[in-house]
């Protein structure tokens, strides 16, 4: 089967759900509104993520024209004006990238303070926001916006069907967030992937992804569910002291992407080998 774009899915909100789209712009940061958006402590601008608090995954953003909409059951919903970009600028940290965030208000502030009962802002990245992406795994300049550290993230069907064969229960891809799931590749093809194109647009495959324990968030409850998926992962996708899954990527084109785009795959190189640990002790989880 040939290779092919198989979904296109954006996270406007750090941390919180992302959405399926059937086609989308691929800008200077990444996917467009991808990870544009971060919940901050109000104190000291720190990022909040699934790590600390999983209800982050109640929160359902939407997009409708210039108007950005976070919702929660039971908590009513929040509109940001998409086309207000600057505004009153804040200090923010995300990882080791210390720089501003464009606060969005008093009115997000309190829904989010009151669903999550403790004191936050919501950002936004400005207009002259420059965080670059390491320069060790970027062969070219490249740029994100308040993701963990990669303007995109790459993932196999195949791979993640694997995966789910070994599983007790098969999980959606929403579990592992990936902005590009591939089609037609055989499981963990991706691993070896090092440049591949989207018609015009090439992308580097620079890292793989080294998975936390936001993969155990059940996304539709905001509620840890178990060990797995990592659990299982240990078993076959161990390496220095971590398990992998999917791969981080960097642009070096912006324009529209879509679903069922051709994906070729343009070079290669020796996939990384991993520790097999059949029955891994609970203590390693």
């Amino acid at each position: 089967m040939p290779l092919a774009l198989r979904e296109l899915r954006i996270h406007p909100v750090k941390s919180c759900r992302g959405i399926s789209v059937l086609e989308w712009e691929l800008d200077r940061f990444g996917l467009a509104l991808d990870r544009a958006f971060m919940i901050v402590d109000a104190e000291r601008g720190l990022f909040l993520t699934q790590r600390e608090d999983p209800r982050l995954a109640r929160i359902a953003p939407r997009i409708d024209g210039a108007t950005l909409t976070l919702a929660a059951e039971g908590a009513g919903s929040i509109a940001i004006d998409l086309g207000q970009r600057d505004g009153l600028r804040t200090p923010i940290e995300v990882w080791r990238h210390r720089g501003e965030g464009v606060d969005q208000g008093p009115e997000a502030a309190a829904w989010l303070t009151a669903l999550l009962g403790r004191p936050l802002r919501l950002v936004r990245i400005p207009p002259d926001h420059a965080r670059l992406v390491s320069p060790e795994r970027s062969p070219e300049p490249a740029y994100t916006a308040f993701s963990d550290g990669y303007p995109l993230l790459l993932l196999t069907r195949a791979s993640l069907d694997d995966l789910n064969a070994r599983l007790p229960a098969p999980l959606g891809v929403e579990r592992f967030r990936p902005n590009l799931v591939i089609d037609g590749a055989e499981p963990y093809a991706e691993d070896a992937w090092r440049r591949i194109r989207f018609g015009s647009i090439e992308l580097d495959v620079v890292k793989g992804c080294d998975r936390c324990a936001i993969t155990t968030v059940d996304p539709a409850t905001g509620e840890r569910s178990g060990r797995e998926p990592l659990r299982t992962l240990m078993r076959y996708r161990r390496r220095d002291g971590a398990v992998w899954f999917g791969q981080n990527a960097v642009h070096r084109g912006t324009g529209p992407l879509a679903v069922g785009m051709p994906v070729a795959v343009l070079t290669t190189q020796d996939a990384p080998g991993f520790d097999r640990v059949e029955r891994p002790a609970s203590d390693q989880l």
